[in-house]
């Protein structure tokens, strides 16, 4: 396999710009705190709602990994129709979608854990998931402030007429 050749100076950068900028640090939070929430989720028992939780919390961190990772490489040109010139609004409609669904799955969460509030004694010896629904909340709502963040970030660009990410 022959060696690959050194990136352009000027891609650097671009990769750089973006990993330093408000929206990339942004989407590298959600990503963390969206796999934060639902492996916490997945790697143990759960049943009825929390398979909403689990749904856009995959779905999410799924979505915002492709946005990064196209943001990222400066690729936005290559998506169809939300490339160009309607990759900003796309994003933006992306955060919307991401802090709407968050909301209700934060408030399943709390639900939940409360539900389970009484095995949080010493005394209770039984397998007991409040620790764990209680972790899913607060990554959860990480999770939304962070898409939240990102939204007014976005429409604020949006209002001034910016039309790039960064």
């Amino acid at each position: 396999m022959p060696p690959q050749p050194p990136q352009p100076p000027q891609v650097r950068r671009n990769i750089l710009k973006f990993l330093k900028s408000f929206p990339g640090v942004a989407r590298m939070l959600q990503i963390a705190f969206g796999a934060g929430l639902w492996v916490t989720i997945a790697a143990h028992k759960y049943e009825g709602s929390i398979h909403f939780v689990l749904f856009v919390a995959v779905l999410f961190w799924l979505l915002t990994l492709a946005l990064f990772f196209v943001t990222l490489l400066d690729k936005q040109d290559l998506v169809p129709l939300l490339g160009g010139e309607r990759w900003p609004a796309a994003n933006l409609a992306h955060d919307v979608a991401a802090a709407a669904l968050y909301l209700p799955a934060i408030g399943v969460m709390i639900y939940k854990t409360e539900r389970n509030a009484y095995c949080n004694l010493e005394q209770y010896k039984h397998f007991c998931l409040y620790k764990i629904y209680l972790t899913a909340a607060v990554f959860a709502g990480l999770c939304c402030v962070a898409y939240l963040a990102s939204l007014v970030y976005g429409a604020c660009r949006r209002c001034r007429g910016e039309q790039t990410i960064i």
